[in-house]
């Protein structure tokens, strides 16, 4: 049995882009740090810190100006009790930060010509036909017809009204649980204080299907709300693609880009790799997916477009170096310019509500959007997104950086090692 992703563990991308200038969490802990120097010295410091204090065992960050060569910072071991040394190819789960790259492939699809941004996606699953909205979600079930339909701009920018189990409250929620829609494993474990998990829906096919009978929590367009969209485009991408959603994103993204491992489920050959994920509790951090049996060795239910990429900092780099390319890195090129532009663009309605994780920030093809520059910090037009595990990545071209920071330790929420990379990779720019 596998423990499904729940709200208790996977708050997950809570704190990317947001503004800088606060104290840096890590540094508050009373091990001190000799600061490093050299180019990227403060991340280099932070890097060096969080695996010193002894928060993570192991971490390491990759930075890039522009679209040029990555330096990669690497400290630490691949779990508590291994000798192996993290480097740039070491597997780390990355979470949401697998939603940008589900984002970008539908973005494929619509310079195909294949979808559209504005397309309802009950021309492609029938079952999303006639939507319906609870009246008073903590009360009841009980719905009323949607004034929109679903679209893909409302995938892709969670806005369009689906909920999600690590933020659902109510009777919907139970529904969520009772159908399977957790789209995602953790571990293998029984974890403290949880009950028996509901297996996952078997395919993306049943998994859609299963979710259309249930109301929304607000009429799409109305309101951003973190939610199963960007798993429930995975199955809109490989209808309008006509091949499955993994297969798709191997052959248009992951291939071209030479990102050889980067895994919707890994291979044991790749083990000696593999990280240790850790899950910072009261009594001290739990060891939620081991190295040596992890849940990523296993066949995923489906391939989860939220959630479910194992990846290195090398070959997310590239993805990355992709976007602050406009579609290319080096000779290679996988998308036009005006597709990756628009995908960084605010896509969310003027009339939305932005509320929360993006409260005063746009959100674009799965990934958020700074809209104002900030002081000392993220210019306006920066993409990116975080991971549960206390992973994060964006790119920010009108500062020409990319930067993404990797460490596996997941929190109730807040993610002090995602805000000190912030801090420090904006620190001396």
């Amino acid at each position: 049995m596998t423990q499904n992703l729940n709200r208790r563990l996977f708050l997950a991308g809570a704190t990317v882009l947001a503004g800088a200038g606060a104290i840096p969490a890590l540094a508050k802990r009373k091990a001190k740090v000799r600061p490093a120097t050299g180019p990227w010295s403060g991340v280099r410091t932070m890097i060096n810190s969080a695996v010193e204090t002894k928060y993570v065992p192991g971490a390491g960050a990759a930075m890039g100006r522009g679209a040029g060569p990555a330096t990669f910072i690497t400290n630490g071991v691949l779990h508590v009790g291994s000798t192996v040394a993290v480097t740039p190819d070491t597997l780390w789960r990355c979470y949401s930060m697998t939603k940008p790259i589900t984002g970008m492939a539908a973005m494929m699809l619509i310079e195909d010509g294949k979808l559209k941004m504005d397309q309802n996606i009950a021309d492609l699953i029938p079952a999303f036909a006639n939507p319906r909205v609870l009246i008073d979600g903590a009360k009841s079930l009980e719905s009323r017809p949607s004034k929109t339909p679903i679209t893909v701009r409302s995938l892709l920018t969670h806005t369009a009204g689906l909920g999600y189990a690590i933020i659902t409250k109510g009777p919907l929620l139970g529904e969520y649980e009772r159908l399977g829609l957790s789209p995602g494993v953790v571990s293998k474990k029984k974890l403290p204080g949880q009950g028996t998990p509901v297996p996952t829906a078997p395919s993306l096919a049943e998994f859609a299907d299963r979710l259309a009978s249930l109301p929304l929590i607000a009429d799409p367009g109305v309101r951003w709300s973190y939610s199963v969209s960007l798993d429930l485009l995975g199955r809109v991408i490989e209808i309008a693609s006509g091949m499955t959603f993994d297969a798709f994103v191997q052959k248009r993204i992951l291939d071209p880009l030479g990102m050889t491992s980067t895994f919707w489920q890994v291979p044991l050959s790749e083990k000696g790799r593999m990280t240790s994920n850790y899950f910072a509790s009261p009594f001290g951090k739990f060891e939620l997916d081991p190295a040596a049996d992890s849940i990523y060795y296993d066949k995923p239910a489906f391939p989860f477009g939220g959630s479910g990429l194992v990846t290195t900092m090398r070959d997310y780099d590239r993805f990355l170096a992709m976007i602050m390319g406009y579609g290319a890195v080096g000779q290679t090129s996988i998308m036009k310019e005006e597709t990756v532009r628009a995908a960084l663009t605010n896509l969310v309605h003027p009339e939305t509500i932005m509320d929360g994780l993006v409260k005063g920030q746009g959100y674009g093809a799965g990934g958020r959007v700074t809209l104002v520059d900030v002081a000392g910090g993220a210019g306006a037009g920066t993409y990116g997104w975080g991971g549960a595990a206390s992973t994060v990545a964006w790119v920010d071209p009108k500062r020409s950086l990319r930067a993404s920071a990797w460490s596996q330790m997941m929190t109730r929420g807040e993610q002090p090692f995602s805000e000190d990379f912030k801090i420090a990779a904006y620190t001396g720019l």
